[in-house]
């Protein structure tokens, strides 16, 4: 008798009748299998008997993995999200747990069974649940869980729904609450919403009941491992090699580069890109709400704002760190995002020798980006009439590259814009790139434009000259000598 049928035997007894199985609700998807590539620790696929067509074996393992699972979180308690605890005495604890709740299940299982079913159960418990496999799939670039049965998932810029789910909303909390309190946060019903992170350093946003309606909302954003890099950006048709041999000449320069886009359209992965532009030797400090980006440098300090205690208390704001990161001797300072009154310190940083800042806005045109700085500074409160903010800008921002999201799922670099100065009222803009949607889609819906030069040379490269930094006549649309640079 293999597992399935002992499982089938121990919740319906030896020669009595299987109960009927209970028809699926109208519009319900199917049970999906588990894949056959699940790895050593997946349970063996039962044959098609009369035991496994009376009980499906996935019911009947589920079934048992819930009351494991139930079982193992009432022993535990507290311990289970123990940030003191370390990952390896942890997981020696579930183990030893979970042999002692397997066994007073009293289910016959061989030696072999058990240990594939307290390994299954152990990664359940102390990874991620169902979402396991979803995070360690390297296509899906997000994850949003919005209540226990409905997960979905972005795959080359598309959203699919996913045949994962989660036992319960209780399930679901269990790895919230396993994901918040490993970086120090928590989420309740008196802090229902929590920005945190994984140790991958991926972006995890979580908000719960009352203010999620329809259950516990779980929004995941992936980061590689191997951070991208611009030679990544150009194989995904993001960057042009001109548009990044700009780039790079204007972080080399110490040019204050503003990158700005809508959500989800990669301006950190962009910035991440951008800094590791900045030559070796220079103090880099980083500020970000969690912490994100993945320069390469040697020579970097990391800060991370700090929400309030369960006082509303002790809150340390993205302005705060602003301030403080210039008694910290940065020759560059990097903003994850500006999103409030710290714009008006990362300009005046900008404006006061520290010169080669990089930082990211949500707008949909560099235009936008200019607007909505303004309104970010008058968010810092200061009563300063709106030339002298236009201004501030002015003078402060020398680039503003503009990211977005097409309709076919890609992530291009739409304009590369430099702030020239004021006219009057108004800050002058010139474009050096544009994307050229004008060759239209392939027959997939894929856009085949890319982006061109507008053939107008910026200002700024004035300082490329003095500072002996050398650009291919290319870049600008000029003829390209046989010994250009390529990327």
């Amino acid at each position: 008798m293999n597992l399935a049928q002992r499982l089938a035997a121990a919740r319906t007894g030896e020669g009595e009748a299987p109960a009927p199985q209970r028809p699926a609700p109208a519009g319900a998807a199917a049970p999906v299998a588990a894949p056959a590539a699940a790895g050593p620790r997946s349970l063996p696929r039962p044959r098609a008997t009369a035991a496994a067509t009376a009980v499906p074996p996935t019911d009947a393992l589920a079934r048992l993995k819930d009351r494991v699972g139930k079982a193992l979180f009432e022993r535990m308690g507290s311990r289970m999200n123990d940030p003191s605890m370390a990952e390896d005495a942890l997981r020696a604890v579930v183990l030893k747990e979970l042999d002692e709740v397997v066994e007073e299940e009293n289910v016959p299982l061989s030696t072999d069974e058990r240990q594939r079913l307290t390994a299954e159960l152990a990664d359940d418990v102390l990874g991620y649940g169902p979402l396991q496999r979803l995070l360690d799939d390297t296509a899906v670039s997000e994850i949003m869980v919005n209540g226990p049965d409905a997960i979905y998932v972005e795959r080359s810029g598309r959203l699919e729904r996913t045949a994962t789910r989660f036992t319960s909303e209780e399930h679901l909390r269990r790895v919230i609450d396993r994901i918040v309190s490993r970086v120090g946060r928590r989420i309740d019903e008196s802090s229902p919403l929590v920005d945190a992170r994984l140790a991958d350093g991926s972006r995890v946003n979580a908000i719960i009941p009352p203010l999620a309606f329809s259950g516990s909302t779980l929004t995941i954003r992936k980061f590689s491992k191997d951070p991208f890099t611009v030679e990544d950006l150009i194989s995904f048709g993001t960057l042009s090699p001109e548009m990044a041999e700009l780039l790079h000449a204007c972080v080399e320069a110490r040019l204050n580069v503003i990158v700005s886009g809508g959500t989800g359209t990669g301006k950190t992965t962009l910035l991440n890109v951008l800094s590791s532009f900045i030559p070796e030797g220079e103090r880099i400090v980083t500020i970000e709400d969690a912490v994100e980006l993945q320069l390469q440098q040697d020579h970097v300090v990391r800060l991370e704002s700090r929400p309030p205690n369960i006082e509303g208390k002790g809150a340390i704001t993205i302005r705060d760190l602003v301030r403080n990161s210039l008694r910290m001797r940065p020759d560059r300072i990097v903003v994850g995002e500006c999103r409030g009154g710290e714009s008006l310190d990362m300009l005046q940083a900008m404006n006061t020798g520290h010169d080669g800042s990089l930082s990211t806005v949500h707008a949909n045109t560099p235009r936008d980006a200019i607007a909505r700085l303004e309104t970010l500074v008058l968010m810092a409160g200061m009563d300063l009439p709106l030339r002298a903010i236009r201004e501030q800008i002015a003078s402060a921002v020398d680039l503003v590259v503009q990211i977005t999201r097409l309709r076919d799922g890609s992530r291009r670099v739409t304009h590369v814009t430099e702030v020239q100065g004021m006219e009057g009222e108004t800050v002058t803009l010139q474009d050096a790139f544009l994307f050229d949607y004008s060759a239209g889609v392939d027959p997939h819906g894929r856009f085949l434009g890319k982006p061109v030069p507008t053939g107008v040379r910026p200002r700024f490269t004035d300082k490329f000259d003095d500072l002996g930094i050398a650009l291919s006549p290319r870049v600008f649309g000029a003829a390209e000598p046989a010994a250009a640079t390529r990327w």
